[in-house]
């Protein structure tokens, strides 16, 4: 591609990110699929019954191309649009943002990927209704590339096994990360490639209905055009948003798990009739104790919702930076350690509306019909997948020293570049 076609790209991809869409169209468009995706939760929680027709409903309403640009065929929504939605789809069942969270994560990486045939091919699948899943992760702390791509008489294989592979159970490709003797690659396949399995042995006690279990290749034959990265673990990685992506992505669903555990202690104390024994009070809608824990609730949902908003916001400057040139290593530095520093209020916050449920109705709210618990259970799992622990001591190193987190997506940083904490 031409520097003056690349520019032309850029700057469209520019105008997609910053369209000023609705969110309260969105929203408002949205209501009546999250609503029945709400309906069935509690159903599917308890017969484990994975999510394939939410998954459908929110294909054939667009949500899957919501953040690809409109040239493509998407509809090129702002990211503060987008987790706008998330908070509201994890409102209705938390574990449908994590099922399409490595789709989303895919549609970002190609946002920030300057290879216009590779865009071009894969936004058109996608605003078509394609779903991609993911294979990156095993369960072993060797290495993360086990699976072996290897060639046997002209034909390409892919030959070993991955966990915590979210969402591949309900997408269309699936992609794996692999080694071919000399290098790690990048390679998507068809999941109903011959020879794949993927597996649905998630023993997780929350998000039980994500598909993040087993995907095992058994000589799953590669088409080397779906190859499009090869790279060395041990090189430094490019400036990119993923990080704060993937992690933002958690802080949305969680705030909708806040805003859930309020949805129910409302509707929950708004049917009660008795109250906690006390003779006298039968009315827990009028007992000052239950206005507190809804109060409480309330706040807890704000805050939660509050943070995700802002921090998308700031995710957003930094997409619309990066498309016009304005982005620096600082940029992303100073990015990630945001996203960090919600993460450890979310996270707290949502832990403790999710107990705090249980004080506006006492015993009869710990009812199995009701699943009050799967709220606690999710949000305990969405916080392990990047221990707390290790981000918030990460964020002390960095203004206490200006030193740059290491993390996955990140890029090997300058010294010079760090020599002062930035203001956040």
């Amino acid at each position: 591609m031409s520097t003056s076609e690349s520019h032309a790209s850029a700057n469209q991809t520019t105008a997609d990110a910053a369209n000023p869409f609705n969110e309260n169209e969105l929203t408002h468009r949205f209501a009546p699929i999250f609503a029945r995706i709400a309906e069935g939760a509690v159903e599917r929680e308890q017969n484990r019954e994975l999510a394939y027709a939410p998954v459908e409903w929110l294909r054939e309403a667009g949500y899957t191309k919501l953040r690809v640009p409109k040239r493509y065929g998407g509809e090129g929504i702002s990211l503060k649009a987008f987790f706008a939605l998330v908070t509201r789809l994890g409102e209705a069942d938390s574990n449908l943002p994590q099922i399409l969270r490595v789709h989303g994560g895919f549609i970002e990486s190609l946002l920030e990927n300057g290879d216009e045939s590779l865009r071009d091919r894969w936004f058109t699948r996608i605003a078509q209704g394609q779903i991609i899943g993911g294979a990156v992760s095993e369960r072993t702390g060797v290495t993360n590339n086990s699976v072996r791509l290897t060639q046997n008489d002209g034909t390409w294989y892919l030959d070993g096994e991955k966990y915590y592979t979210t969402g591949t159970l309900y997408a269309d490709w699936v992609d794996v990360t692999a080694h071919d003797g000399e290098s790690d690659v990048r390679v998507l396949v068809k999941t109903d490639a011959p020879g794949l399995a993927r597996i649905d042995d998630w023993d997780g006690f929350g998000q039980r209905l994500t598909g993040s279990g087993t995907a095992r290749f058994d000589h799953v034959p590669v088409s080397l055009d779906n190859l499009y990265r090869r790279y060395n673990a041990s090189e430094p990685r490019r400036n990119s948003l993923l990080t704060a992506y993937y992690q933002a992505l958690h802080v949305a669903n969680l705030a909708g798990i806040s805003r859930a555990a309020l949805r129910d202690a409302v509707a929950f104390t708004q049917r009660k009739t008795r109250t906690f024994g006390i003779p006298g009070e039968s009315n827990p809608r009028d007992n000052p104790l239950v206005h507190r824990v809804v109060g409480r609730l309330a706040s807890l949902a704000y805050s939660t919702q509050s943070i995700s908003a802002s921090l998308a916001s700031a995710i957003d400057e930094v997409s619309v930076a990066r498309q016009e040139g304005r982005t620096d290593e600082q940029t992303y530095v100073r990015l990630d350690i945001q996203t960090f520093q919600a993460q450890q209020i979310v996270i707290e916050q949502t832990l403790q509306a999710a107990t705090l449920l249980f004080e506006v109705g006492g015993a009869s709210a710990t009812s199995e019909t009701r699943r009050f618990d799967r709220y606690w259970r999710n949000a305990r799992v969405l916080a392990s997948h990047n221990p707390a622990i290790i981000r918030e001591a990460a964020i002390g190193d960095f203004y206490l020293n200006g030193t740059a987190h290491k993390e996955r997506f990140g890029v090997a940083r300058n010294p010079e570049v760090l020599t002062a904490v930035a203001q956040l």
